[in-house]
């Protein structure tokens, strides 16, 4: 691994790079925050992809990406003096800092569970009036529902043993069921959103996370749906002409790949 030194020299270099960028090519120039925004998130979650698949080489590729991103919009913001990039490292440090009074102050903590509930209440006495602030609006729905129960729980609002929040979930299922009887549309969209936050709940106490999980599955399926239309390619069949047996033995066969 690289020195301290070398890795000081590699973000000297990238910025280096990013100031001759921003002067002479026409594109770098041309862009700004709300621009940059959505080619953020893309590279967010390609960098998540690749950590799904366990690809260090892309990870550290994407990592690089996300990097880049982070040190363009501060030159964005230095440009019209706000901020640099020294003052986004020295903000983050300090919060660090701030947030870790068992480290850097006198403060006892006995696990992780402690750590976050100290977390929590440390930026409660920052001034903001809601542990659920920090959620970003515009998070995908699984993602900020799993960080809404992991804050809440930071400060105490939480079940006490796993099996309380599958007995809730088996309770949700059964008004789901008791909607689709009525035929609801309304109510039904009510209670599947119930029975979706119980599972993710759920999760939680499993140590699983729903979004990896869930795109888990999803790459699970993707591959063998994949198979199975190439094994109708090579019998020469279009699937919507395959019925549903024909296509299960491709499937089954898939499963065992």
């Amino acid at each position: 691994m690289n020195s301290r030194e070398d890795q000081l020299k590699a973000f000297d270099r990238l910025l280096t790079i990013m100031d001759e960028l921003r002067e002479q090519c026409p594109w770098d120039r041309k862009q700004t925050m709300e621009s940059l925004r959505h080619l953020t998130i893309e590279e967010t979650y390609e960098l998540g992809d690749a950590i799904l698949d366990k690809d260090m080489q892309e990870i550290k590729k994407e990592l690089g990406d996300v990097l880049l991103h982070l040190v363009f919009y501060s030159k964005i913001g230095s440009e019209t003096n706000d901020f640099d990039i020294a003052d986004v490292a020295n903000s983050i440090c300090d919060k660090l800092i701030d947030r870790h009074p068992h480290i850097y102050g006198d403060v006892e903590v006995a696990n992780e569970e402690d750590v976050k509930r100290n977390w929590e209440n440390l930026k409660l006495k920052e001034g903001k009036k809601s542990v659920l602030e920090g959620v970003p609006k515009s998070l995908p729905s699984i993602v900020k529902a799993n960080r809404i129960q992991d804050k809440v729980a930071g400060v105490g609002f939480d079940w006490e043993e796993p099996q309380q929040v599958f007995d809730k979930l088996k309770e949700e299922l059964e008004e789901l069921q008791h909607e689709v009887q009525e035929d609801n549309q309304d109510e039904i969209e009510a209670e599947f959103g119930d029975v979706l936050f119980s599972m993710i709940n759920y999760a939680r106490f499993l140590n699983v996370n729903p979004e990896n999980a869930l795109e888990r599955t999803n790459k699970k399926f993707i591959k063998r749906f994949q198979y199975l239309e190439g094994k109708a390619r090579e019998n020469n069949k279009a699937l919507k002409d395959m019925t549903l047996a024909e296509m299960d033995v491709f499937w089954n066969e898939a499963k065992k790949q």
